[in-house]
């Protein structure tokens, strides 16, 4: 898991998405890749999942037909602290309008 996998991977908003959306559920939840309603083709969310999965971000579960995603949240905190923080900060913080 390097810093700059995991800077590239959370460059892209829908994989920011994904991992903030994790971030906000329980420690442990397991979810489809279909229930982040990512508004990308299945080939794009593919992409997207395995770019989190390759830089460290996420545990992927192949489950046959479908595929469960959990934020891998200890070995991150425990590598990058307060790197998840910053994520969730981000994703609280409303964006300005621009006028």
């Amino acid at each position: 898991m390097s810093l700059g996998a995991v800077m590239a991977a959370l460059a892209d908003p829908s994989r920011r998405k994904v991992v903030t959306d994790l971030l906000f559920d329980p420690p442990g939840v397991e979810r489809t890749c279909t229930s982040f309603g990512l508004p990308v083709t299945k080939s794009t969310r593919t992409h997207h999942f395995r770019v989190l999965r390759e830089a460290g971000l996420v545990y992927d579960l192949d489950l046959g037909n479908r595929s469960s995603i959990t934020l891998r949240r200890d070995d991150l905190d425990q590598r990058f602290p307060g790197l998840l923080d910053l994520v969730a900060a981000e994703a609280a913080t409303p964006t300005p309008s621009k006028e």
